[in-house]
């Protein structure tokens, strides 16, 4: 099964970023756009593990919620990865937080890792990811996007950490809750 651990967004954030999603998918076709259901901060996409695995992650999720504080989340400001290229894949939504969500991060890595999940190779940059870009030309959406950059889309105080499953299908991917932890 295909798994992955994330914050769930309150519902006035989720509406704030369908309220943008509206406005974008009027300018191109050529973009997935991200469901509302979908709509969650990934701390960590682990993959596909074997049904064994679940009790172990979630021992690991059950001790760094225990560690870790509810901390602030802010989203703001909105762009586009790779920046270097002249055919972007992902649009995206930032996020501001302070330093609990980089060591709730870090730590679950490293956790992970003990139990033979391998560390992310890229530096974790948190973002929401709005839409996929299935072909070129989309810098009509682009530029619509840019006058954004500097929107706030809602604050809200991250007290849990959600294990999911992901199951993709033609119309989407289907978001399974497997365990919910609450952060102290």
């Amino acid at each position: 099964m295909r798994t992955f651990i994330a914050v769930d967004l309150d519902k006035e954030i989720k509406n704030n970023l369908i309220s943008l999603l509206d406005k974008l998918k009027k300018k191109g076709e050529n973009i997935k756009w991200v469901r509302q259901q979908g709509m969650h901060l990934t701390i960590k996409f682990i993959g596909e593990i074997k049904e064994e695995k679940i009790s172990e992650i979630e021992k690991i999720l059950r001790k760094i919620s225990e560690g870790h504080k509810p901390f602030s989340l802010k989203i703001i400001g909105t762009g586009f990865f790779p920046h270097e290229k002249k055919n972007p894949r992902v649009l995206w939504a930032g996020v501001e937080a302070d330093e609990t969500l980089a060591s709730l991060q870090k730590e679950l890595e490293s956790d992970l890792e003990s139990i033979g999940f391998p560390r992310e190779k890229r530096e974790f940059h948190p973002h929401l990811t709005l839409g996929r870009v299935k072909a070129p030309s989309v810098w009509e959406t682009i530029s619509e996007l840019q006058k954004y950059k500097e929107s706030t889309f809602g604050e809200m105080i991250a007290n849990k950490i959600t294990f999911f499953r992901s199951i993709l299908k033609p119309s989407g991917a289907e978001y399974i809750i497997l365990s919910e932890h609450q952060l102290k």
